[in-house]
């Protein structure tokens, strides 16, 4: 690629130490610079808050007392050893608020062992130009930005350490509670109140079959007697086919439309996350860190590349040179479909607009043309970022509906089909359109004409309730409603799942006993706090502090001292919830032989003696017995080791070594006696089968499963 900026030459005697957040981005830097230049990591908060106490000077302005991170000091010493020997230092963290306040205190920190000038250096994409550049033009740290973050930073801490030990006292130790993460466990806790509440009512619908020539078609009622048609029963149905099934057919009408389809913007975080999520059934946690892979450099090939932008930002603003570059693409590769001028995308008013949109540093980089040198789930997201920022610079598809309309007596049956006329920008999306539904095929039929009535199919339903979150849907809506920002959407989801607050069941995301009960103290004792108008306000006010429109230390003392005091009257007014989720079994310790008790811990449930202290067993909480004809053994959950991922297998490893990485459900398999597992798949959602590889037992919602006697029940 060309460059038109050359970097300085430097000298023997000079060199310039570049700190970067990642190894990863250090190394593809440090490959453009060349010699004279040294690029070293911090792998991030060198300088944080200390864990163990609250360090927040209340009588002092709210100043924070910064330590060194745990295990980061030696990190810290060797940083300031290379910048003793530079001639410069560039504070090249990432380009937003925790990356400005990492680059902050990295000055304060080397400046004391340095006389090198020390300047801060952003950039949005890894690729020699724009590091190129950044270095040619350094600057100094944005004050404003850091004082936001330091807001951030502090009443997070304000209300952390206030409302998790009124959790402690009143529930059970180890828990915590956020001002986002709360919010968004409110969110998830109502809609599972929704959910549970939703009366489903019966609703019928009617298609009709009918056939011209070898060709068979449905249609379905659209009206009845000149009106949308109301089929509360299957009685109501018959009536109406009792009345009309003798009736003559005729294709009353046939109308065709044309609809234009306009691409949509390059993604955002939020969008990525749920694209990636809908279309690869990715979580947030896995996107953001394989996008973090795809930008800090890949090798392509003898090179090594930084593949797409920096992947937390809330714009869809594109910089003239990628346009440029994108366009110039299309010119050579789909010419009939570039748009003759440039397509521009409006940034929302929410949107702090640091960065670009998500894209590739290069449009000739195909997914095609990298495939060969990642990974499968990087290819993957690479595809959709690649399609969506190519297809949002091309011209619109156009797609074309043709209904037809076949009365029979008083009733009107309708059949549609679409078809893409003009591809447009689809001509590139592939992956991004991998799940659009099929177009139905049409007979050729004309006004008049009398197509054979086959037979009619009427199907019963029932109303859909409101659908849990799931990781897209969740993401969606703290975008919306200004929860969090770009970089907090994805850790706001994996406190909750860590705390054991919630699980995800199938993509679905499922409160748990605990998260609810949290819940409902929080929102029932601190209203004001817990909900999403203070959150978005919050993120309102930091925008105003990094805008240098309002003092960080005023925002926090507006908000504290009622929040303390309200505080100190919960702790002394809210009844304990402690034991309340302790549930006995008949199960006896092998150690001592009293009862053991089903106890909730920080990882969900376990059995743990009722003679503690004075014996400390616990066991994993049995989901069935061991299918393994002649083990005693009972199946329970367990973890491998070096990869972290959840299995299932016998309490009597090794003299048996069944596994399975499905989860038991608390039912017996009606066929053979085996218990059953839960599976998922694209195609069918969430089914039931037998874990035994002989038995061939799918389960249906009619079935009537047996319980599995020797299992204990699990609310959660």
């Amino acid at each position: 690629m060309a460059v038109k900026k050359e970097t300085k030459k430097k000298t023997k005697e000079q060199s310039t130490l570049i700190i970067v957040e990642s190894p990863a981005k250090a190394k593809t830097i440090e490959k453009y610079l060349g010699p004279g230049y040294t690029v070293k990591a911090s792998m991030g908060h060198l300088i944080d808050l200390p864990r163990s106490r609250m360090a927040i000077n209340i009588d002092n302005g709210f100043e924070p007392e910064y330590i060194t991170v745990r295990g980061r000091a030696s990190i810290l010493k060797d940083l300031q050893k290379d910048a003793k020997k530079a001639s410069e230092v560039l504070l090249a963290s990432d380009n937003d608020r925790e990356g400005e306040a990492i680059a902050w205190h990295l000055r304060n920190s080397l400046s004391a062992k340095t006389h090198a000038a020390i300047k801060r250096i952003v950039f949005n994409e890894i690729t020699p130009s724009a590091i190129k550049e950044a270095v040619m033009n350094p600057s100094d740290i944005d004050e404003s930005k850091v004082n936001a973050q330091k807001a951030r930073r502090v009443l997070d801490r304000l209300v952390g350490y206030n409302l998790s030990p009124l959790l402690w006292k009143k529930v059970k130790n180890g828990l915590s509670a956020g001002r986002v993460q709360s919010v968004a466990l409110r969110l998830l806790c109502e809609r599972e109140k929704a959910v549970e509440e939703f009366v489903p009512e019966e609703y019928w619908s009617l298609e009709a079959e009918f056939k011209k020539g070898k060709t068979s078609f449905t249609a379905e009622l659209v009206q009845y007697k000149g009106k949308k048609p109301e089929l509360p029963s299957e009685k109501s149905v018959q009536d109406i086919i009792s009345e009309i099934q003798k009736a003559d057919c005729e294709v009353a009408d046939i109308k065709t439309s044309d609809r234009v389809l306009k691409p949509k913007p390059p993604f955002t975080t939020s969008k990525l996350q749920q694209a990636a999520a809908n279309k690869l059934g990715f979580t947030s946690r896995k996107t953001m860190q394989v996008a973090q892979q795809l930008y800090e450099g890949v090798n392509i090939g003898s090179s090594r590349v930084g593949l797409i932008t920096y992947m937390r930002t809330d714009s869809v603003r594109i910089s003239d040179v990628a346009i440029e570059d994108v366009r110039t693409w299309l010119q050579k590769n789909y010419p009939a479909e570039l748009p003759a001028e440039a397509i521009h995308y409006s940034v929302g008013k929410k949107a702090q607009d640091a960065h670009e949109a998500i894209r590739p540093t290069y449009t000739e980089y195909t997914p095609e043309y990298v495939k060969e040198y990642l990974t499968r789930d990087q290819l993957r997201l690479y595809t959709l970022i690649w399609e969506a920022f190519v297809s949002s610079q091309m011209n619109n598809a156009k797609s074309r509906t043709t209904s037809v309309d076949i009365k029979a007596g008083d009733a009107l049956f309708r059949i549609s089909a679409s078809k893409i006329v003009e591809k447009g920008f689809y001509s590139v999306t592939k992956l991004l359109t991998s799940k659009e539904n099929t177009s139905v095929r049409l007979p050729s039929l004309s006004v008049g004409e009398k197509p054979e009535v086959c037979g009619f199919q009427p199907a019963q339903h029932f109303t859909q309730g409101p659908a849990r979150y799931t990781d897209a849907s969740i993401v969606k809506t703290l975008e919306e409603k200004g929860i969090g920002r770009p970089s907090t959407y994805a850790p706001i989801i994996s406190v909750l799942l860590d705390r054991y607050y919630v699980t995800r069941n199938n993509r679905q995301l499922v409160p748990t006993a605990l998260g609810r009960i949290i819940n409902d103290i929080l929102v029932d004792s601190f209203p004001e706090v817990i909900n999403e108008n203070f959150t978005a306000e919050v993120e309102h006010n930091l925008d105003q502090v990094e805008e240098n429109n309002v003092r960080w230390a005023e925002m926090m003392d507006r908000f504290y001292k009622p929040f303390h005091n309200r505080v100190e009257e919960v702790m002394t007014t809210l009844e304990s919830y402690k034991g309340t989720m302790d549930e006995p079994t008949d199960k006896v310790c092998e150690l001592c032989g009293k009862p053991m008790i089903k106890k909730l811990g920080r990882f969900g449930y376990f059995l743990a003696c009722s003679g503690f202290p004075e014996c400390r067993n616990t066991r994993s909480v049995p989901l069935a017995k061991c299918p393994r004809e002649g083990c005693t053994g009972e199946i329970v959950a367990r973890k491998n080791k070096n990869r972290g991922k959840e299995f299932y297998g016998c309490t009597n490893y090794p003299e048996c070594d069944f596994i399975s990485h499905f989860k038991p459900v608390n039912a017996q398999c009606p066929k053979c006696g085996y218990f059953l597992v839960e599976k998922y798949d694209k195609k069918n959602g969430t089914y039931k089968s037998c874990i035994n590889p002989d038995c061939d037992y799918l389960h249906t919602a009619e079935d009537e499963l047996p319980p599995a006697a020797s299992q204990e029940s699990d609310e959660d």
